[in-house]
């Protein structure tokens, strides 16, 4: 499930990105690999400007209506740019994550719905409290959890009701994936961002899996709560994950969540 871009300003950048981003980012030409959207884009805004330092250039984040970023720089980076303004650079970028609201949730009309941010760091939680499983490294499942969704920064949440085939989906995030690596000054840790998220992408290992389970097991979860607080029924939900779970946790879990939810209904219908 997912959002569209909310309409927060990002915090101004206290430096230009580097030279690269900076390049991979430009909106002078058309980028293949950031060209998220086929239908003719929303008008876009400015939400960061302005970099200091009297010998580093000017740096522009664009986000349009769609969720895409570009950037315009002038000048060159400073030589003399540390760890720390990469690392800052890639948490700038990645507030729109506390921000964005998930867009299933807005397609239900639920008020003041969860973001992109509070969903992964559940899932993260699932992933510290669940039982020691055999070949299962549980800090990989909370590095992949706090990841999978990571790409949301830039193209926003795509849900299925929006159209978007899934390996198109696949692509534009793993393009924006690419871009927010960049931005974080690539090495180690930026490979090991991008394998975790090909990893659950693919569904490739033990860990991924159960993350994956997990990412429908708070979404049933969060679902029953909206249930509760909103007085909504919200079907939709538990019968698209129905028996799509891969895990004994993952199937275990999602049976609390319903026979919980099939609990309330039935005491809803009996007041009714």
């Amino acid at each position: 499930m997912a959002v569209a871009p909310s309409s927060h300003c990002v915090p101004r950048l206290n430096r230009a990105l580097p030279h690269h981003s900076a390049a991979s980012f430009s909106t002078r030409a058309p980028v293949k690999s950031v060209s998220f959207l086929d239908s003719p884009p929303a008008p876009a805004r400015l939400v960061s400007v302005r970099s200091g330092g009297s010998d580093q250039g000017d740096v522009s984040l664009i986000r349009d209506g769609a969720g895409e970023v570009g950037s315009k720089a002038s000048g060159s980076p400073s030589s003399s740019s540390s760890s720390a303004a990469y690392a800052i650079d890639f948490l700038t970028l990645c507030h729109s994550l506390k921000t964005t609201k998930r867009k299933g949730w807005i397609n239900h009309g639920i008020n003041g719905p969860e973001s992109i941010a509070d969903h992964m760091y559940r899932m993260a939680l699932m992933s510290l409290i669940a039982g020691d499983l055999p070949g299962v490294n549980r800090e990989r499942c909370i590095k992949i959890a706090i990841v999978h969704d990571i790409a949301e920064a830039i193209v926003g949440d795509i849900t299925p009701s929006d159209g978007v085939p899934k390996e198109e989906k696949s692509r534009r995030e793993q393009a924006a994936l690419l871009e927010m690596c960049k931005v974080l000054g690539g090495g180690m840790r930026a490979e090991e961002i991008q394998e975790l998220w090909r990893e659950y992408e693919d569904n490739a290992s033990k860990e991924a899996k159960l993350v994956k389970d997990f990412d429908k097991v708070e979404m049933i979860l969060q679902a029953l709560e909206y249930e509760m607080e909103h007085g909504k029924v919200l079907d939709e939900f538990f019968q698209s994950t129905a028996g799509k779970f891969q895990t004994d946790i993952g199937k275990k879990w999602a049976a609390e969540v319903n026979s919980r939810r099939t609990t309330r209904l039935a005491n809803d219908s009996h007041i009714n």
